[in-house]
């Protein structure tokens, strides 16, 4: 008699944020963080950035209920950890609807659009021009 594999659940979120994008998978279970294969303390130094990453599970009140896995590439780790929230955020609207509006409400389902500013010729940066002078 053949066994039958138990299948798991897993909730898809992409979250982005500058230059960074995060795939995230919600399963259940009791509540671990892995980011490309590291424990979120590992990989991130910042205890900020460890609760904007955070965020969404206690602002839904499910801290303990889901695992969370996530592979995040690009940019630094500021703009991960946006990225990882809102990838969350994404992934929670897909388990339960009756999320969104508390997401939606802190933020969390917005994509920030914010991202660095392209350097122009002629110019030192994006915007700085050289000194003036008449002489």
């Amino acid at each position: 008699m053949a066994t039958r594999k138990k299948e798991v659940v897993r909730y898809l979120g992409t979250g982005r944020r500058k230059s960074s994008v995060a795939r995230v998978y919600l399963t259940a279970g009791k509540g671990a963080i892995t980011v490309n294969g590291k424990t979120l303390e590992e990989y991130l130094p910042l205890e900020t950035l460890r609760m904007v990453v955070r965020a969404p599970l206690e602002a839904t009140g499910t801290v303990g209920q889901f695992d969370v896995n996530i592979n995040v590439y690009g940019g630094g780790h500021a703009g991960q950890a946006g990225a990882m929230r809102h990838g969350i955020s994404r992934a929670l609207c897909n388990v339960v609807e009756d999320y969104r509006p508390v997401l939606k409400s802190a933020g969390f389902l917005t994509r920030d659009s914010r991202a660095k500013e392209r350097k122009k010729y002629g110019l030192k940066k994006a915007r700085k021009a050289p000194q003036f002078s008449k002489r």
